[in-house]
C-alpha cells in the first residue's frame, strides 16, 4: 500500500510523501484562486469549486474564504450553503447531504495524530470519514472531529466540539457536544426561541 491508499483505508500514513504533497498543493492553488476572486464572479467561483470538490449538487453557495486539504474527498448535496471561513481537512471522505447549512468558522477534521509523541514525531497521522445527513444546520465555530456521523434534520449549536456521533432530529450543543432535546413538530411554528412566524 502506498501512503495515499493507507490514508483512504484509515491506516497510519505519512502525509509528506510526494504524491499527497502534490495533491495538497493542487488543492491549495484552487483554494487560492477561489479566495482571490471578486465577489461578483459567482459562476467562475462555482466552476473552480466543481474542479476542486469530489462532487456537488447543482445548487450550492460557499462564501470565501474556504480551505481544504485535497478537495476530491468532499461531496456536497443540493442546496448546500457554507458561510465564511470553512475549513475541511478531507484526508478521508467528507459526505454532506442536501439542504445543509454551515455557519461561519465551521471546521471539519477527518485527520488526526497519535496521542503518544514518538509515532507523532515520526510524522504519522490517520484519517476517518465524516458524514453529515440532510437538512442539518451546524452553528458557528463548531469543530467536527474524525469519524463522526451527524443524522438528518439535526441542529448543532454554536461553539460545539463534536467528538461522538449525533443522531437524527435533535439539538445538540457543547464541548463536548451533547444531546439537548429532540426536535418536534411544535418547533415548526417558531423561528427563534419563543417567537412565532
Amino acid at each position: 500500500m502506498n501512503e495515499k491508499e493507507k490514508m483512504l483505508a484509515g491506516k497510519p500514513y505519512k502525509s509528506f510523501e510526494p504524491q499527497l504533497f502534490e495533491e495538497r498543493q493542487r488543492a491549495k492553488d484552487l483554494n487560492y484562486q477561489i479566495n482571490q476572486l471578486h465577489p461578483f464572479k459567482l459562476e467562475e467561483r462555482n466552476e473552480l469549486f466543481k474542479k476542486l470538490l469530489g462532487s456537488t449538487g447543482t445548487q450550492f453557495h460557499i462564501e470565501p474564504p474556504f480551505y481544504c486539504d485535497y478537495g476530491y474527498n468532499i461531496t456536497i448535496g443540493e442546496n448546500f450553503y457554507s458561510n465564511y471561513n470553512c475549513i475541511i481537512l478531507d484526508c478521508a471522505p467528507v459526505t454532506i447531504g442536501d439542504n445543509v447549512l454551515l455557519a461561519p468558522n465551521v471546521a471539519i477534521y477527518t485527520a488526526g495524530h497519535p496521542i503518544h509523541y514518538e509515532p507523532r514525531n515520526e510524522a504519522y497521522e490517520y484519517a476517518f470519514p465524516v458524514t453529515i445527513g440532510n437538512n442539518v444546520w451546524i452553528g458557528g465555530n463548531t469543530v467536527i472531529n474524525p469519524g463522526i456521523t451527524i443524522g438528518d434534520n439535526t441542529v448543532i449549536g454554536s461553539g460545539s466540539v463534536v467528538t461522538k456521533d449525533i443522531p437524527a432530529n435533535v439539538i445538540a450543543v457543547g464541548s463536548p457536544c451533547k444531546l439537548i432535546r429532540s426536535i418536534t413538530d411544535e418547533d415548526q411554528q417558531y423561528y427563534f426561541r419563543n417567537l412565532k412566524f
